[in-house]
């Protein structure tokens, strides 16, 4: 008999021990868009140290809302499923990795 894994919710995800940067963004969002080569950038930067996750606020409206995201794109960094950091707009990813760096441990 197989079991089949239950997917993360959006909470489980955050709760997890490692540090979780949720990039809220939008399709429509030209900002937005510029975020997604520095978060690869990013990932390169800090590997697994932290987990990168995007949420479409328009496909996603009640975690957009639980957040208070009025803007794209916003960025909320999350350590045991707590928010310890948030910013609005765009980021180089050496910024980015050292605020990562900061909230380490």
């Amino acid at each position: 008999m197989t079991t089949t894994e239950k997917p993360q919710t959006f909470s489980d995800i955050i709760k997890s021990e490692n540090l979780v940067l949720v990039d809220f963004f939008a399709e429509w969002c030209g900002p937005c868009k510029m975020m997604k080569p520095i978060l690869e950038e990013l990932k390169n930067m800090v590997g697994s140290r932290v987990r990168i996750l995007k949420v479409d606020v328009d496909r996603n409206p009640p975690v957009a809302s639980t957040y208070h995201i009025q803007g794209v794109p916003t960025l909320i960094l999350f350590k045991n499923g707590n928010p310890v950091w948030r910013q609005s707009g765009v980021m180089p990813a050496g910024e980015l990795a050292g605020i990562i760096n900061k909230f380490q441990n």
